[in-house]
């Protein structure tokens, strides 16, 4: 039975240029300028991706046939929270150990899970490929973002200039206080101070990291044009009724997934 959220006609407000809309698959967000590049979404929990894997069978069929595909058009990862991007065939099913996936194929879904962490999705507006990412703080200091355009570049070409990204639902700050190993990881991956000192928030002993922050400025740092960088600006944390959260909930909470499909 499909979840009912409560206060569904009060949907959360995303940030410019996001919009809600209705799918086989419940209520997903999509980005606008993203849209008219490739046919994507993130979920809400309308779809219940919650419990073992093999329990969901139903879910994933109704996330394909909001892509208009069959479930076998669904490529996933085993996310491991490293930078490691994949490109995704028609003639291999199976899920790489990565945390990212690239395409050209319209034939084909790509899947990423998330329950805080980024769920990033990117389209190249001249070749027509597509890469779903999934962004942690272990993803994000080893700049996964900026992998994933290096794996668009080299297999289809793709040009910075040419990217529209969007960053759906994941942990804000407000809610994602860190240890000194977290900060300390971003600077022994090279990341410039003036940049740590934006993503990271102190208030006396407590800190806080904004992994979205850091995702968006690695795809500006990479050439991705600023306006061509769109954040949704919600927190899964802040919004118990819409959205999965394993810093609230912990390990048995469900999964959002961020989905996106060539065109051509």
């Amino acid at each position: 039975m499909t979840h009912t959220l409560r206060g569904a006609s009060c949907r959360p407000a995303a940030g410019a240029g996001f919009a809600w809309r209705e799918s086989a698959a419940g209520g997903i967000l999509v980005c606008q300028p993203l849209e008219a590049l490739a046919a994507h979404g993130w979920t809400t929990r309308q779809l219940e991706l919650q419990g073992p894997e093999h329990a969901c069978g139903r879910e994933w069929k109704r996330l394909a046939a909001a892509a208009k595909l069959p479930v076998q058009a669904v490529r996933r990862m085993h996310q491991v929270h490293g930078s490691t991007v994949a490109v995704a065939r028609a003639e291999a099913p199976g899920a790489p150990r990565a945390d990212g996936l690239t395409s050209d194929d319209p034939s084909l879904l790509l899947a990423v899970r998330v329950a805080d962490c980024v769920p990033l999705l990117m389209a190249d507006g001249r070749s027509g490929a597509v890469a779903a990412v999934h962004a942690g703080w272990r993803g994000a200091a080893a700049g996964i973002a900026r992998e994933a355009l290096r794996a668009m570049r080299e297999r289809y070409g793709t040009p910075a200039d040419a990217v529209v990204a969007a960053l759906g639902p994941s942990i804000g700050a407000c809610h994602y206080q860190v240890g000194p190993d977290v900060e300390a990881a971003f600077r022994e991956a090279g990341w410039p101070g003036s940049m740590l000192d934006s993503w990271f928030t102190r208030d006396g002993s407590r800190v806080t990291l904004d992994v979205a922050a850091a995702v968006a400025d690695q795809l500006h740092g990479v050439g991705v044009m600023a306006d061509s960088v769109h954040v949704s600006g919600l927190c899964t944390a802040c919004h118990p009724d819409w959205f999965y959260s394993y810093r609230r909930d912990g390990a048995g909470t469900g999964r959002l997934v961020g989905f996106i499909r060539a065109q051509r």
